[in-house]
């Protein structure tokens, strides 16, 4: 996916977090880390899988399951020699863990007895990976590293930016796809199939990747509650939907949301629809690299209310690679406190939906730092779109 120099840089990059964490030994539990320090790209994350980095060692390990190990070999920059793998009887069993063999090749190696760091908040390392490795490691001193390599990732090289153009090329069609999919008598779950269609066919020069989130598109009330999927519910005159998906290309998501109605929007929709809109223009115009994450939802936030409008939630956060369940970084956060500076070519989805009790709106943007302001990735119509009816 990526050269050779841009693995060794990112490699680098990560030593260095690691020096400053206070770190000799990183294990990486979070596949969109483990792909991103050395390019292994597979649906195996199901089972317990590590990459582990060491301070003073040029090349890391991958260690995973025996049958996943050919799958290393194919896609990784790795030699032959740094890939280990465990036999099946560590597959979900009540007697041997994973962790269990990842401690006994730190042990082997001489690694028993340093500073390791973990990621505690990630999605893949369990309460029992830590158990275990600790029982197995009893001399290592175990520090939290959760988002160590994320930070790395923040800022993206001149071929990720590339794959987030191609990513946001395909949320467009598929965009697109729901708005042409969406009618009066058509299945919910239809309106999924389309986008799913456009998602992964891509274009005609490059194909799509599954996204790490499905498609939400709830309606009506529903709206209220923007992480709902979909039903077998056919479309009424008059319903309003939300749609949220994303493009993806070679793991690197652009996301994008917005709202739509079979015939004419409610009014109470349009009207929160116009103050999302303008509240989006003015954070747009205004963002720009040295402002901090904080500053950039100060600027919507007084943008809204000088219509009464309140946001509870973050306005938006990093994106660039990633596996399920989430396209987000988990690193810079667009809401108070969050004083994080902003970069050329940092990525964000900037995500300003407003959800009531009874409705909600949705239209994001997913936007890259340049070096004088802020490039969208998409050029999709943000205003509420009202198809008309038979």
């Amino acid at each position: 996916m990526f050269s050779i120099e841009e693995y060794e840089m990112r490699m680098n990059k990560t030593k260095q977090k690691m020096l400053e964490y206070g770190v000799e030994v990183l294990v990486l539990s979070n596949p969109s880390n483990m792909c991103y320090l050395t390019g292994y790209d597979a649906w195996s994350f199901y089972v317990h899988q590590v990459v582990v980095v060491f301070i003073d060692e040029e090349e890391p390990l991958w260690i995973g399951r025996e049958m996943d190990a050919k799958g290393a070999k194919t896609t990784t920059w790795l030699s032959d020699s740094h890939i280990i793998s465990y036999p099946d009887e560590f597959v979900q069993s009540s007697i041997k863990h994973p962790m269990d063999f990842v401690a006994h090749v730190l042990n082997d190696l001489g690694q028993a007895s340093r500073k390791i760091g973990v990621e505690m908040d990630a999605f893949y390392y369990t309460a029992m990976c830590h158990d275990r490795l600790q029982v197995g490691l009893p001399d290592a001193e175990f520090k939290n590293a959760s988002a160590l390599v994320n930070w790395v990732r923040v800022i993206k090289s001149e071929t990720e930016i590339d794959y987030m153009r191609k990513a946001a090329y395909i949320v467009e069609n598929a965009m697109q796809a729901a708005y042409d999919k969406v009618n009066i008598g058509v299945r919910e779950n239809e309106v999924a199939a389309a986008i799913y269609h456009a998602q992964i066919y891509g274009s005609d020069d490059f194909g799509g990747d599954y996204t790490s989130i499905v498609p939400m598109l709830p309606s009506g009330k529903y709206t209220a509650s923007p992480h709902l999927t979909w039903t077998d519910k056919k479309y009424r005159e008059g319903d309003f939907l939300t749609l949220e998906i994303a493009g993806c290309y070679s793991r690197y998501h652009t996301p994008m949301a917005r709202t739509m109605a079979l015939g004419n929007a409610p009014d109470y929709v349009l009207d929160v629809g116009k103050v999302v809109n303008e509240g989006i223009s003015e954070t747009l115009q205004h963002m720009k690299p040295g402002m901090t994450a904080e500053e950039v939802e100060e600027i919507w936030s007084r943008s809204i209310a000088k219509h009464g409008y309140v946001k509870a939630s973050r306005l938006g956060y990093s994106i660039g690679l990633s596996y399920p369940p989430d396209w987000g970084e988990h690193t810079i956060s667009f809401r108070k406190g969050d004083r994080s500076i902003l970069e050329p070519n940092m990525a964000f989805h900037l995500m300003p939906g407003i959800w009531f009790d009874d409705f909600g709106i949705e239209i994001t943007e997913s936007v890259l730092v340049t070096d004088d302001g802020i490039e969208t990735l998409t050029s999709f119509d943000r205003d509420i779109y009202e198809k008309p009816t038979p």
